[in-house]
């Protein structure tokens, strides 16, 4: 007797697909990727200009407080960037403005503490400026396809 006879019913029927759900993804794979890597380089970042603090504490003559309050410019970065990725990371998957306009607004903050980094502390080593290069690199494409996001979303928003 063939499984499929009458008698033995064993393929079910998938159900009907709903009308009217729209189910498809509008979350920006590109945005999330960008936000993944920045996620692993800044951790490497951190890690990279803690060392690179140290040196430069045990070997260039910094004026009282001011290798502390550049150390302090770094940490007050993670605390940004963590904010900033985790924001954007969740308005995207979640497809919400709000999270990705965090995210963007938080883009400011990072850019003026990494630009800091780059141009204004007091000692800048040639491997700082590299570093930080590819750090602003990552915020500004962050930037520029978070309002992408926000644009798109804008116009597909029912009214």
């Amino acid at each position: 007797m063939a499984l499929d006879s009458p008698q033995h019913p064993v393929i079910a029927m998938s159900p009907a697909p709903h009308q009217g759900c729209s189910t498809t993804i509008r979350s920006s794979l590109s945005y999330q990727i960008l936000l993944f890597l920045n996620q692993w380089y800044f951790g490497l970042f951190f890690i990279l200009e803690i060392f690179i603090f140290i040196f430069k504490g045990e070997t260039l003559p910094y004026a009282p407080g001011v290798l502390s309050l550049e150390v302090l410019l770094l940490f007050l970065l993670l605390i940004i960037e963590q904010f900033r990725i985790f924001f954007g990371k969740k308005g995207n998957l979640t497809e919400r403005i709000n999270g990705v306009a965090m995210s963007i607004f938080l883009s400011l903050p990072s850019l003026s503490v990494t630009l800091y980094l780059t141009f204004w502390q007091s000692y800048v080593l040639q491997l700082e400026v590299i570093l930080t290069a590819i750090e602003i690199t990552f915020i500004g494409a962050e930037f520029i396809f978070g309002l992408l996001f926000i644009i798109t979303f804008a116009r597909a928003a029912p009214y």
